[in-house]
């Protein structure tokens, strides 16, 4: 039998809900959860797209001041994603700095709809200490978060296996957590996830179509657990 695994998400980005359908079909049988980046999307109004996904939808809505393309003041960039749990979404990425109100809010909206929260927290330039790692493990634990997620940049092997450590931890308090670590010597850490307890990892549409520095494509990350989940 194979091991049981964390969540395959793929991350799409689009112009439109259109882009967003066509983009994801290929490779919807190869997927567990579709995430939808928003703040890429020059069109993101909800017209029945989210729906029309077969797959549960995750919608991200990224600020600039987290690596992502959205310039939207917080109240706006917030009601986007509130918008997206309307339509349908199941799950909603915030991120762990965004005010606690407007958490509270998203937080409170989401149980309403019966989605789920991801508090996240990345960091494109390095891999903190455990302690800091573990400090903001408890803060997502704290803030109530359904899944936390904590993504990291490792540049040699000792960071991405630092990263991956946290995981023992939030296994001891029975919280789901995503922990992985970008770049190329992080690239391991998104497959290894998987298998270390991990909630969910993310993966491209293709290699061209990357969200992130290391980011494998969802044909290569198959491959992979096909190889290692041949049966011995």
């Amino acid at each position: 039998m194979p091991p049981s695994t964390g969540l395959i998400c793929v991350s799409v980005t689009a112009n439109d809900g259109q882009g967003i359908l066509d983009t994801v079909s290929p490779v919807l049988s190869l997927v567990d959860v579709v995430e939808i980046r928003l703040d890429t999307m020059l069109d993101p109004s909800m017209d029945g797209w989210i729906a029309s996904i077969p797959k549960p939808v995750l919608v991200t809505n990224r600020p600039t001041w987290e690596g992502g393309q959205c310039t939207a003041n917080e109240h706006d960039r917030i009601a986007l994603l509130g918008a997206a749990l309307r339509a349908g979404a199941q799950y909603v990425d915030l991120e762990l700095k965004t005010a606690p109100d407007l958490r509270i809010q998203v937080q409170n909206l989401a149980r309403e709809q019966g989605a789920k929260v991801i508090l996240s927290n990345h960091d494109f330039q390095s891999t903190p200490p455990l302690d800091r790692l573990r400090t903001t493990l408890q803060e997502m634990i704290a803030c109530g978060a359904d899944i936390g997620k904590i993504v990291t940049t490792a540049t040699c092997p000792a960071e991405t296996l630092r990263i991956l450590s946290l995981q023992q931890e939030a296994m001891a308090a029975d919280f789901p957590l995503s922990a992985f670590a970008m770049g190329a010597a992080g690239t391991i850490s998104r497959l290894a996830t998987l298998y270390l307890g991990g909630c969910m990892t993310y993966a491209a549409i293709t290699a061209q179509q990357a969200t992130a520095p290391g980011q494998l494509s969802v044909h290569d990350l198959h491959a992979l657990k096909t190889i290692l989940e041949q049966p011995k």
